[in-house]
């Protein structure tokens, strides 16, 4: 015989807000929502914002390192690229070391919009109401769970 309190424990886990991947989803919505109005004076959207990051890390990537670091397959990237090529931040040509590589770089106007960008993160911990330290501790928790699922 089941006992009441161990189905009352089974109910409660299959609640929709005990859901790891139901905060997950919302919160990400929620975050990517919060970004388009801080990005949009930069004339970003926030995955372009994610190519800049990329690039103001690293100056120079082949396309197939820059869709391995952020996680998205060639085919979502090459749009992205094409818009931000359209715009003037990057330029995409073969690598001089191995022609069948793709690399992208950053123009002169895509560096300077890095000075701009530095006002993002600031923006985002004051509509989040968070301090840097919440943001780093999550963001920590949140790597966890990406190694644990990658």
């Amino acid at each position: 015989m089941t006992h009441p309190n161990s189905l009352d424990h089974a109910t409660t886990l299959l609640e929709l807000d005990k859901q790891v991947c139901f905060g997950l989803v919302v919160a990400a919505r929620g975050i990517v929502s919060l970004y388009k109005p801080i990005l949009e004076p930069l004339g970003l959207t926030h995955p372009q914002y994610l190519v800049m990051l990329a690039l103001w890390q690293h100056d120079r990537l082949s396309v197939k390192d820059l869709s391995s670091l952020l996680q998205l397959d060639p085919g979502t990237l090459s749009p992205l690229l094409k818009r931000l090529e359209t715009a003037g931040l990057l330029r995409r040509a073969r690598d001089q070391h191995d022609e069948r590589l793709l690399a992208v770089s950053l123009t002169d106007a895509g560096t300077e919009l890095r000075k701009q960008a530095l006002q993002i993160p600031p923006a985002v911990m004051k509509q989040l109401e968070m301090t840097a330290e919440e943001l780093e501790h999550l963001r920590d928790i949140l790597n966890r769970v990406i190694s644990a699922t990658s």
